[in-house]
């Protein structure tokens, strides 16, 4: 292995060349309009990786790997291998989601201007004056408060509840 700066050194030494020789050299007629974007090179030097981006159509990336891979030849490098670069579809993949996260945004952000909120603007538990408390348990407006028994009905069947029925000895339930 190398030290990784000489690699690094030896991979812009790569893409200078390889461009250059990209702009002047080749002739190749389906070679379209590229831009090396990257190389890579293995630690013993004996590979690098160019990486490149086509602008144009499918037809016209197709056509220039193909020029590219018959090229290779004619650049003087021990092993030159060509990939193309997905960098621009995924940069417009991720601007596409970008701004659809800021259309969310700005939806949320316009529905929570004009929400409302579902119980009380409030809800904490205030404390209550006594005479609140009072007029709370009816709805006449005295302070006076009728207690109103809850009665089962299984109570009333069983008789335990005195329900006003007169039986026919004359008592009641």
């Amino acid at each position: 292995m190398v030290d990784a700066q000489r690699a690094r050194k030896m991979a812009d030494r790569i893409h200078e060349i390889v461009a250059r020789r990209l702009e002047r050299g080749i002739k190749d007629p389906r070679l379209g309009f590229v831009t090396i974007t990257d190389v890579k090179v293995t630690g013993d030097l004996q590979h690098a990786s160019v990486f490149y981006t086509v602008y144009g159509t499918d037809e016209e990336r197709a056509d220039t790997g193909a020029a590219l891979k018959s090229a290779t030849g004619m650049l003087l490098t021990p092993s030159l291998e060509f990939i193309l670069d997905a960098l621009p579809e995924n940069a417009a993949s991720i601007d596409r989601l970008l701004q659809e996260a800021r259309q969310r945004d700005q939806d949320s952000q316009t529905v929570a201007a004009t929400a409302e909120y579902a119980g009380d603007a409030d809800p904490y538990v205030k404390p209550r004056d006594e005479d609140d408390y009072d007029d709370d348990l009816d709805d006449d407006d005295d302070d006076t408060d009728e207690v109103v028994p809850v009665v089962d009905e299984a109570d009333v069947e069983s008789g335990a509840v005195d329900d006003g029925t007169v039986e026919p000895d004359g008592s009641t339930r």
